[in-house]
Order: structure tokens, then sequence, then C-alpha cells
């Protein structure tokens, strides 16, 4: 048998143990990590953790280990149970009233002593007597020890130890625990040891800091603070997450071996500073201090490192506008600079670097400039734009299931994996009592600096309760972004610039796009990291196609060829020349398994894709190229071609021409079918003008000309309709975005779609009309996607927008 501190157990070898039949933990928090080390070590051994203190003879609660995987199966651990009491002991917890399974450990009976010895006034303090009325005492009033210690107890009994009162503290309203934080920081790889304690320092507000000894002092990382933030932030809520991190080669102990946390909380604790690398020139060191001193001050910590990310050390919107407003530069640059030395970098290799410098040197020499300066936000700009609700202040996103996984992309292509259909995604739709002459409006909501044009259209994806935007641009840069904040999630720099839209894979797990080096990458959904790049032979402007039934990947190359990639084995299963450049993406009937593909000679090819070696079926001479992406029409398989001449040629399955229009411009983006617009497709000219024809026979339906040029797909909002009178369909909007870099919003009346099918008549007025418009400081190619009143767009200003829809309060004259 032996007993020892878990700290020391740390340092003993553990050769030769294997003849213990018992092991006893004391006298300090025994981490789950550790317990899993002794029990494959020692498998045959019992190992017992017990809990008490001096005052109650040693021990008072003990706890076997050999319950611990079945308890692990309910409960989220981080330390094992300090168990049930002892004989003769008993152990009560006394909290808050709506509390009643957490608080302060009391123990009493024989085990405790009668007091401290010529200190009758920590005796008075800590001896404590409980009477009947307070419902923890059974058999009369008793004598208590009041131990400093709080725990929970679990449904199984069993009491975990949250910490002592001296290593707890209330932030925010939440009690926060140091040893919960300390076992979090223990599973790390690279953390070999570690102590959280809360220091202070003179009129400032007391923080967490957490001391930590790695397992290699090789190499300390610059971004350290930023990786334990990063790590903790999924274990741990906010509030237990510690401002400081610090390195040092060991903990300094207590004459009884026990870690010296009174010592590491001074707050002149002698530490060797931790050098980390920099880019930053020692000419700019001046600049990157009174950066990290306004985030400092912003966020209310006792210090920020020069790699330390702004939004995971807490920052948001509020104190993001306040850092921007003292620095004097743009808010968005926050975003995507988020931390001193990064931020520094982008000002000073910025175009206009030299007014950065100036400003932010002029910051450094006048301390004055440093003062506190609050910007005020006006939130109800926020709670306007919410049209459906004033509880939630994302009403886009509620209507969704949490456990819903799906992806929206241009064109209304939606998808959806899981046990979940698509109705389900189609029934998360609000509605919005309004008269129809009521018009709305259109308010930014943020946008993210992609350094260069962004022409490519968003992928959003919703996942795990999370909304995700994906998106590249000339600057080679591809990024990840959440879809409610604007916040950069990851950012990866491809070989050439991107112009395509990203797809997804049929396991939600990587994202695929393709740039001008003509590579197409797979990148990780979580991470960005590559997992396989598929070389082709030209530019990659098309976007991906996934292939669900066959797990494949199928994009062109301005190589002419069209490529089948297998993501899973990492190959090329099968390519086929279509006689021209692809441009626009190849479409796919699941329910007949054929691909079409066009390219910029005008050829259409068929492919079957039912089983390998793929076949062409037939190709189409068109007479004029082909840019935009094709669609199919599921209900009879035929193919919606739209040419750069202006034709819009309808092809069967067989291949021949089952319907043509012409309209009065060029066309280069592909067609939009909707369920919500049922029956009709719409097809937006560079002439202006928007057309929506009906499927099967291509009669014109409506038509619509909002005054400059067009070159992308039109996007109908599903989960959005607009109710006017409630015996009657629901309008819909559908946005069309101007290369000029104007956004409109047009409100289809379908109850007069109805009408006008089944009377003859001609109202195109009483069908369709502007219900807002917005202008963006740069031209539109990108196609956009809206979801619930939330527009998300490229833009040639270099940003990703996202746009908010909101309706006007009162009915316009």
């Amino acid at each position: 048998m032996r007993e020892l501190l878990p700290s020391m157990q740390r340092q003993y070898n553990n050769h030769g143990w294997r003849s213990l039949q018992v092991l006893v933990i004391s006298g300090e928090v025994l981490p789950i990590s550790l317990w899993d080390m002794l029990h494959k070590l020692l498998p045959d051994t019992s190992i017992l953790n017990l809990y008490g203190s001096t005052e109650v003879s040693g021990d008072c609660t003990y706890f076997n280990c050999k319950n611990l995987p079945a308890i692990m199966k309910t409960n989220v651990l981080t330390s094992v149970p300090i168990g049930v009491p002892i004989s003769n002991c008993n152990v009560v917890l006394l909290g808050e009233p709506n509390e009643l399974d957490e608080g302060e450990i009391y123990v009493s009976g024989l085990c405790i002593s009668n007091g401290y010895f010529l200190d009758p006034t920590s005796t008075s303090f800590d001896y404590i007597k409980l009477s009947q009325d307070s419902g923890l005492c059974k058999n009369g009033p008793e004598l208590y020890f009041r131990t400093g210690d709080f725990a929970k107890r679990l449904h199984t009994g069993e009491l975990v130890f949250l910490g002592r009162k001296d290593r707890t503290m209330k932030i925010n309203g939440q009690r926060v625990s140091f040893e919960e934080i300390e076992n979090a920081l223990r599973a790390h790889h690279d953390v070999l040891d570690v102590a959280v304690v809360s220091q202070k320092g003179q009129g400032e507000p007391a923080y967490l800091r957490a001391y930590m000894v790695l397992n290699s002092e090789d190499e300390i990382y610059e971004n350290l603070s930023s990786s334990m933030k990063r790590w903790l932030v999924k274990k741990l809520p906010p509030a237990m997450l510690p401002h400081c991190y610090s390195v040092i080669k060991s903990l300094p102990t207590s004459t009884t071996g026990k870690i010296d946390y009174a010592l590491l909380s001074r707050p002149d604790f002698d530490l060797k500073p931790v050098q980390y690398k920099s880019r930053i020139s020692q000419c700019s060191r001046g600049c990157l201090q009174a950066l990290q001193e306004v985030f400092r001050e912003a966020l209310m910590v006792k210090e920020v490192a020069a790699e330390d990310d702004f939004f995971v050390m807490g920052g948001n919107s509020i104190t993001a506008a306040q850092v921007a407003y003292k620095l004097g530069i743009n808010m968005e640059l926050l975003y995507v600079f988020s931390s001193p030395s990064k931020l520094l970098n982008a000002l000073l290799d910025n175009d206009h670097s030299h007014k950065h410098e100036r400003a932010i040197e002029s910051l450094c020499a006048d301390d004055s400039l440093v003062a506190r300066k609050y910007l005020k936000v006006d939130s109800a700009f926020y709670h306007n734009l919410d049209t459906t609700t004033s509880k939630d202040i994302n009403p886009w996103t509620s209507g969704f299931s949490l456990s819903v996984t799906c992806s929206f992309c241009r064109c209304n292509k939606v998808r959806i994996v899981g046990e979940h259909e698509l109705t389900d995604v189609r029934d998360a739709c609000w509605s919005v009592n309004t008269p129809r002459n009521r018009k709305g409006y259109m308010c930014e909501l943020w946008k993210v600096n992609l350094r260069s044009c962004v022409d490519g259209s968003p992928l959003v994806v919703l996942k795990d309760g999370g909304v995700y935007l994906f998106i590249g641009s000339h600057s080679h840069t591809f990024l990840s972004v959440d879809g409610r904040s604007g916040f950069t999630l990851w950012e990866v720099r491809l070989d050439g610039r991107i112009e395509c839209s990203a797809a997804i894979i049929n396991d939600f797990s990587q994202v695929v796009v393709g740039c001008y080096k003509g590579k197409i990458y797979f990148l990780d959904f979580m991470t960005g990291n590559i997992s396989w790049t598929f070389q082709t032979g030209g530019e990659v402007k098309s976007q991906p196609v996934i292939d669900e039934c066959r797990n494949l990947i199928w994009c062109g190359s301005y190589d002419h060829n069209l490529y089948a990639l297998d993501y899973i084995n990492h190959n090329c299963v099968y390519s086929i020349a279509c006689g021209g450049s692809i441009y626009g993406s190849p479409s796919i009937d699941k329910v007949r398994n054929i691909l079409y593909v066009a390219s910029t000679r005008g050829l259409v090819t068929a492919l079957s894709i039912e089983a390998l070696p793929f076949s062409s079926k037939w190709v189409y001479e068109l007479g004029a190229p082909v840019f935009g992406s094709l669609s199919v029409n599921y209900i009879n398989g035929n193919v919606i071609c739209c040419l750069v001449d202006g034709h819009v040629i309808v092809l069967s399955l067989s291949g021949s021409i089952v319907w043509k229009a012409i309209t009065d411009g060029p066309i280069f983006a592909g067609s939009c079918i909707s369920y919500a617009l049922p029956s009709q497709v719409i097809i937006c000219s560079r002439n202006g003008s928007v057309y929506s024809f009906e499927l099967e026979g291509g009669e014109l339906m409506w038509e619509y000309n909002i005054g400059s040029p067009i070159t992308s797909s039109a996007y109908v909002d599903e989960n959005m309709q607009l109710i006017s009178d409630p015996s009657h369909p629901s309008d819909r909007l559908v946005c069309i975005c101007s290369s000029s870099g104007r956004i409109y919003l047009l409100q289809i009346n379908v109850n007069a779609l109805i009408e006008k099918h089944e009377t003859a008549m001609d109202p195109f007025g009483s069908i369709v009309q502007e219900f807002a418009k917005m202008d963006l400081p740069g031209d539109i190619f990108s196609s956009p996607v809206m979801i619930g009143g939330r527009i998300f767009v490229g833009c040639r200003d270099d940003y990703v927008h996202c746009i908010g829809v909101g309706i006007n309060i009162s009915a316009e004259k």
C-alpha cells in the first residue's frame, strides 16, 4: 500500500509498482489524466481518492476509482470525485438557496477536532453549530467544521471537489474554480503541469494567470497564449479563461510539497520574461506597445501579448469599435488582423501605410491620445433589423433545427445531409405581415476584407448549430467566416487567385475550391488544412459539384477537360474533353444519373454516370459560348442553357430542343430555379433585365429592368415570406445584384402570378415591384445567397458583405 500527493506522484519513478494492491491518493485534486495514467500502469491496483484536512483528522470522504468509468458515462468530469463520507462522518453542502447540490463543505462527527489550540478566534469562525431548522441536521444541533472547500453532488451521490474558497472567485456572477481550469490545461499535449492563480495589481481589478510547465523547453511559441485560449474555449465557459499565460521551468512548492499558490499569486513574483519571436522591427517596437496598450484598455485585462487574439481574449463588436476609434482605423481591419503584431504589420504594409504609421507613431508619442474614449453603438439599429421577432437577436437562424446540416450556394442550390429532409430546411421559414405597398430597406451587418476583388459567390453552411461562410478572392486568400458575426475563423493562401465558388463534400468535413493555377484544393472544414490537391492543365473558374451517390467531385478546367475526383482515395477516376474551356459548373440529374456540362465553345455534353466506366450519351452544339452554370428540371429531366448571345435553350433527355427564348442582352450567369416560385426559371441579362420563363413551355411570366447591367445569378429567399393577405399565397423576395454595385430586392406577387396564368391577363406591374435597393462601393460579379432576410455577396471593393433586410415602420404614401 502507498499514499502520496498527486503532484508528487508525477515525480516518482513508476517501475516496480506492479506489486501494489492499494494506492491511496490524498491531499490534492486528482486529475482525470493522472488517474488514467495510473490505471493503465497499475490495472490490478485499487486506487482510492481521499479528501479531508488537518481539522478532520486527515480524511472524511473516500472514492474507489473502480467506479469512475461508469460515472463518466453520464457526467463530464475534469477531476476524480472525492466520493462519500467515511464511517462516523457527516458531510453537508451549504450554498445558495437555489443550489441544493452545490456549496461549501461542512463536516461533523467523530472525525473533527475541538478547535485550534490557543486560537479561539479561528475556532469560533471555522467551527459552527447548525440548528435543526437548517434542514441539514437530523439529530438536533451539531458542531460542523467549515472547510473552506466547495463541492457539488452528482446524481449518484458522490461529491466532486470544485476548489478552495481561496482558489475560487466570482467572475460575471459565475463561480470559477482554479482547479477545473488547471485540469483542462493539463490535458493539453504541450503542458506538463500548471497552476492558475488570481493576481491583482495596485488599483487594478483581479485577473486570472496560468503558470505552465511545458513538456519541451527548447522552443517557446510566439502564439502560445492564443493557442492555449483556443484549446480552453472548447472546454470551459468564457468566464474561466485566464487572461495571461506564463511559462515557468518548475512550479514552486511549500515545505509540505504542495504547490505554493500564495507565492505565485504575488504580483511581484519573479519570472524570467519569455522571449517571443517577432517579425516587428525595433523601430516599430513602440508602435506595437501602443497597440498592446489600446487592446489591454479595451479588453480591461492586465496584459496583452503581441500575438494575443483580440476576440479570443473576450473582444466583441463594441470593444472592437472602441479600438478602431482610438486608432483611427477601419474596424474591419481588426476582424482580419486580430492580434497587435498582425494589425501593425497590416497597417505598415497597407497602400496608405505612411498615414497609418504616422497615426500610430503619434499615438506612441502622445499619451493623451490613449485617453479612454468609448464609442457609443446604437443597439436600436440591430433591433430594427429584426423583422420577425423581438425575442431572438438572430431570428434568421432560429427556425432551423440545431441538428440540421445543410449548405446554400448560388442559384438556390441547397444540400442537406443526415436524417433531415429538404422540407425541413424549407419549413424553416418566417413570415412577415406587411401591406404590399410597404417598402423595405437594407443595412450592412458586417463585412470582411479579402484584400482583392471578390468575384466568387459565397458558400453558406449550417452545421452543429453554427453558420459558416466560405469564399475566396483574387488575392489568393480563402476564408472561413462566422456567418453570424463576420469573425474570420481561419484563412489560407492558395497558389492562384480564386474566382469560383466553393463546394462541400458528402459528409461536410471538407471544402473544395479551385484557383487560377489549375489546382483543386480539398480543405478541412474546421481548420482549413489542405487534405489533398489535384492539378489540372488550366485555370479553374468552375465551381466544383458534389456527386453524392458516388462520392466524387466533378470540376471543369480551362484545359477543356472535366474531371471526376475520388476525394476518399485521392485519385482521378475519370476525365473527358469537352471541346472548349469550362467556366460554368456542371449539373447532375440525380434521378436519372446523367451529368451535363457546357463549354465556352458552345457544346453541351451529356454523360451517363450510373457506374464506371462513364460514357457520353450525346453532344449538342448550341452555336454560342456558355459561361453560366447549367440547371436541371428534375421533374422532366430538361436542362436549361443560357448563352452569351442572349438565347435560352432548353434541351430534353435525348438532346433535342424543348423550347427556346431570346433576351435583349448577353447572359453570363446561370439560371435560378426555386420551389418558392414554382414552375418558373429566373434569368438575368447584361441588358439590365430579369426574366421569368415558364419551365415547361418557355412562356414569359414576368420581366423587370433594374436599369444597369447584370452578370450574376438571381437568388430567391426561400426562408422569408411577406404576407399581405392571409387568404392568398405569400409574396417572395428575389435578390438581384447589378455589375455597377447596386443590390435590388424584387417583391414577387405569387397570387398575381396564379391569376395571370388562369385569366391570361398581363399585369407585369402587379406581379413584380421593387422592394428595396442598396449601393455597395464596388462592382458586383458575385452571385448572392439570401437566407431568411440575410444577403451574403462578394464585391470588387475587396469585401464579402452581409446585408440585413428590414421593413419600414410606416407605409409609403
